[in-house]
């Protein structure tokens, strides 16, 4: 993928939403200076201006070492919260208010950040914490507090966060009524 692809990649998935496509441009600008160390020194007061406008000024914390699939998408935005050590699979949803990172644990530690999967669209006000892993095509409900993994092709809503229903599973039982 070219450089200018890269710096574009959001753009199409976030058509309409100026703010996002404007945060998520800025946002693989500094992803890709923070792979290179003379560029982190030569554009730094980029990275400086990034963590001001977008972080501070927006409410929106995507680090710079954050790991984010293609086609990510982001509603408002204001209250997003995702920590550097999450990675984030191509074509998610992000809503405002979410927070994703990791949790402290008995002996003071902190666990590993989430994996988010493909194709998984988080609702409003959601919370998911620790070292869990959420599949592809998944759909998470607003305000749900996430602290387990959820497996592919489910629906996850509530705190604590239960999935109500595999997407194969709810095909499969409408066949059976429909007796097809």
């Amino acid at each position: 993928m070219n450089f200018f692809a890269y710096l574009f990649q959001d753009r199409r998935a976030n058509r309409g939403n100026f703010k996002a496509q404007l945060v998520l441009f800025m946002f693989r600008l500094v992803n890709a200076i923070n792979r290179y160390m003379l560029l982190k020194v030569i554009f730094f007061p980029y990275l400086m201006f990034y963590r001001f406008f977008v972080e501070w000024s927006l409410g929106i914390e995507l680090p710079r070492k954050l790991r984010a699939g293609k086609n990510l998408v982001f509603y408002h935005g204001q209250g997003l919260v995702v920590n550097y050590g999450t990675i984030i699979g191509e074509n998610c949803v992000l809503r405002n208010g979410v927070t994703i990172g990791h949790k402290k644990l008995a002996d003071g530690t902190h666990s590993r950040c989430p994996q988010i999967g493909n194709n998984v669209d988080i609702g409003a006000n959601v919370c998911i914490i620790g070292d869990i892993t959420i599949g592809d095509n998944v759909v998470i409900g607003a305000g749900a507090v996430v602290v387990k993994s959820i497996p592919p092709n489910s629906t996850a809503v509530g705190n604590p966060a239960r999935v109500l229903e595999k997407k194969a599973e709810a095909a499969n039982l409408t066949k059976d009524i429909n007796g097809q």
